[in-house]
């Protein structure tokens, strides 16, 4: 449907039969649409391509998109707000399609088989809430290094010129549980300092420290899903110096304490 602008205040994770009749959306989140059983086709600011199960869409907030379904087709849809989870600014600064790999594919499965099980069919908003943001971060710590192999060596000259945000993310990712030392993580990607700050903001959308931090509390979402790891273990095994300082940071960034996040009333 083609109405006024649609909008999302946090991440959302959905199963999604696309009509063979064409339709048109537009909306301020970005919107990743994940091809899962049969195809379907889009077209975004004149590219269009068709997906499935290999392959995704990439859908900048903003950008006007039309698509339809080919016959019986299932897709899994992450609605996404910008500067909700941590993901490169990069990443959606033009629509584009992405082919993913095994391990993605597996991902996609097993999120969309738990959106037919406990994730959306309880009707209390907090186990709802919880899955949304878990799926949400996973899928998209994926997608951001599938999305960087698929850009390296192509036309993009600013990408060439900048920053190879894929395995920058992987690296922080890789060296949660340590302090961030910008002045090592620089010299790993082969840039002074000051310049390297400056090209991480441009593809980041944000400095290194804040993105990190976002990445640790993304992460310690999926942690705290285990319920044999403690508070503390999560708080230190994502950088926390201590369990006071992850409880203080992740009520504030989700409204709400970790053990209350885990364990949610009823």
């Amino acid at each position: 449907m083609a109405g006024s602008l649609v909008t999302v205040a946090s991440p959302s994770v959905t199963l999604r039969r696309f009509s063979e009749t064409e339709a048109s959306d537009l909306h301020d989140f970005h919107q990743i649409v994940l091809g899962l059983d049969g195809s379907m086709v889009m077209a975004v600011n004149g590219v269009e391509r068709q997906i499935d199960r290999r392959s995704a869409w990439l859908v900048p907030a903003g950008s006007r998109h039309d698509y339809a379904g080919i016959g019986e087709n299932r897709q899994l849809v992450l609605d996404v707000p910008a500067a909700s989870l941590a993901i490169p600014e990069r990443l959606f600064d033009r629509a584009r399609t992405v082919d993913i790999d095994a391990g993605l594919i597996r991902l996609v499965g097993q999120i969309a088989a738990s959106t037919t099980g406990n994730g959306h069919t309880d009707d209390h908003a907090a186990t709802l809430r919880r899955f949304n943001w878990s799926a949400a971060a996973q899928l998209c710590a994926a997608l951001v290094q599938d999305a960087g192999r698929a850009s390296a060596g192509i036309e993009d000259a600013r990408a060439a010129a900048g920053l190879d945000f894929a395995r920058i993310d992987h690296w922080l990712r890789a060296h949660l549980a340590e302090p961030l030392r910008i002045a090592d993580l620089a010299a790993h990607c082969g840039f002074g300092l000051r310049r390297f700050h400056q090209l991480f903001i441009e593809a980041f959308g944000e400095t290194p420290h804040r993105y990190l931090q976002r990445l640790r509390l993304d992460t310690s979402i999926t942690l705290l899903a285990d319920p044999r790891r403690s508070l503390t273990d999560v708080a230190l095994d994502v950088g926390f110096g201590d369990q006071s300082a992850y409880t203080h940071a992740f009520t504030r960034r989700f409204g709400i304490a970790p053990g209350q996040w885990r364990t949610p009333r009823h």
